[in-house]
């Protein structure tokens, strides 16, 4: 039971120190855009792959109100056979970079999910996106990593431990999901 409420109490010392003014800004970023009708690109590896496929699931699909514009999401985890072929006949650190590439416009926000802040696939996309004028925001732990150094927005989740890192990120979804559920309900 001990290593139970050990884990427990550090993931809520974690969620107490968490700044809820970045996360504020982070909605603000991402609300924006949806506004100025931009799309949104989510990117992640390991259990942050998860996380964007999840956000990404939760923007498009969980926000969606009868008679208001939808949000263009787009998960860059999702697509195994493109992924694999950009990482064989490539590199793994240009994975995400050449899919935004195809798909990306100036204005639009890049959403860079990675526990360590240092996901070298992750940094590429997200230093191009912010070269070619796109909005960046970086979700990371551990300090914050050079993800941190490079975004506009960054939420970093003070921890040192991956569990934590991750649950938060999914926490921050979730907030993310019901802000903005809330706003396009009640306007």
């Amino acid at each position: 039971m001990e290593r139970i409420q050990n884990y427990i109490s550090h993931l809520q010392g974690v969620l107490e120190r968490l700044s809820l003014e970045d996360v504020q800004r982070s909605i603000n970023v991402i609300m924006d855009a949806y506004h100025a009708e931009k799309q949104i690109f989510v990117i992640g590896n390991g259990g942050s792959a998860s996380t964007a496929s999840h956000l990404a699931c939760d923007l498009g699909k969980g926000t969606s109100v009868n008679g208001k514009p939808r949000f263009r999401v787009i998960s860059l985890t999702d697509n195994v056979a493109t992924m694999t072929a950009w990482s064989n006949d490539v590199s793994y650190e240009d994975v995400f970079v050449e899919q935004l590439k195809n798909l990306v416009n100036p204005g639009d926000v890049v959403i860079g999910i990675s526990a360590s802040g240092n996901s070298e696939n992750v940094i590429r996309a997200m230093q191009h996106a912010s070269e070619i004028g796109c909005q960046t925001i970086g979700w990371s732990g551990f300090g914050g990593g050079t993800l941190a150094t490079i975004c506009d927005v960054n939420v970093v989740v003070d921890s040192n431990q991956y569990g934590p890192v991750e649950d938060v990120h999914l926490i921050l979804n979730h907030v993310l999901h019901a802000w903005i559920q809330e706003e396009l309900t009640s306007t």
